[in-house]
């Protein structure tokens, strides 16, 4: 009884530990520099949903252990969100030369999503996140210093109209990312 109290528990403080955007709200646009295969460019939220639903999902640092497995997981799973019609694009504090490294590292992003440098934390701030100040001494997977805050891993699935159709927050970053195909093939269904 003790395991389901505390698995209760857990559950919902990882529910409630974030009270970002909810589902229904209008997902506020932004445009901001990107990387793609270790290529630089502008990305706007509302350019990419003309071309249908996009999934936004915001995590704390490139090159750290849920960030790297979160975008591993979004990576391998491309050719089925692009089968449903979304795109994926990541949103972080990081700079845009550390994202350059991580989105063509082939082991994360591999080439095949994009991720977004929110450096001064605004994207995530108009998103409702909470974002953690930097940590002292804190280095990546590769022994680099991190030198930015953190936002929280929430992911946004949002629709061509603007809208949040689910927020997805309070789980491990694999599940996170399959949770966000997981709504996207569901939204194609209905079409």
């Amino acid at each position: 009884m003790n395991k389901l109290l505390v698995g209760a528990l857990s559950l919902v403080l990882s529910s409630t530990a974030f009270a970002a955007l909810k589902q229904g709200d209008v997902a506020p646009e932004f445009t901001t520099q990107a990387s793609l295969a270790g290529k630089a460019f502008t990305y706007s939220l509302k350019d990419a949903l003309k071309k249908g639903p996009v999934v936004v999902y915001f995590y704390p640092s490139a090159y750290t252990g849920g960030c790297n497995l979160q975008a591993h997981t979004f990576a391998v799973n491309k050719e089925k969100f692009d089968a449903a019609g979304a795109t994926i694009v990541g949103v972080s504090l990081d700079s845009i030369t550390r994202l350059n490294d991580f989105s063509a590292d082939p082991n994360y992003c591999a080439g095949k999503i994009a991720v977004a440098s929110d450096a001064d934390g605004q994207i995530a701030k108009s998103y409702d996140l909470k974002i953690g100040a930097a940590k002292v001494d804190a280095k990546d997977s590769r022994g680099i210093a991190i030198d930015h805050g953190f936002a929280e891993r929430t992911t946004f699935v949002v629709t061509a109209d603007d809208k949040v159709a689910a927020v997805i927050g309070g789980m491990a970053p694999d599940e996170n990312a399959n949770k966000a195909l997981e709504v996207i093939q569901q939204l194609n269904v209905k079409k």
